[in-house]
């Protein structure tokens, strides 16, 4: 069975198949939800020694809670 957390991997690929995007969590946060949603560090770029450059504004219009969440739920 695909966990919640591998489905959300997958419905912003499906969304924004180029998204990098990074996010720490606690082993009991096994649910992805809107408050996850909205920690994820996103990956814009990288400096001059290859370190991953983030914001925890999301950068991508296609990747709203609500369109990654309605993919969530078609798998």
């Amino acid at each position: 069975m695909i966990s919640n957390l591998d489905k959300f991997g997958q419905a912003v690929k499906t969304l924004k198949s180029s998204a990098s995007w990074h996010l720490s969590y606690d082993e009991n946060d096994t649910v992805m939800n809107e408050t996850l949603f909205n920690k994820i560090e996103w990956v814009t770029g990288k400096d001059g020694t290859d370190t991953a450059i983030t914001t925890n504004t999301n950068p991508h219009s296609e990747l709203t809670w609500t369109k990654v969440k309605t993919e969530m739920d078609k798998l």
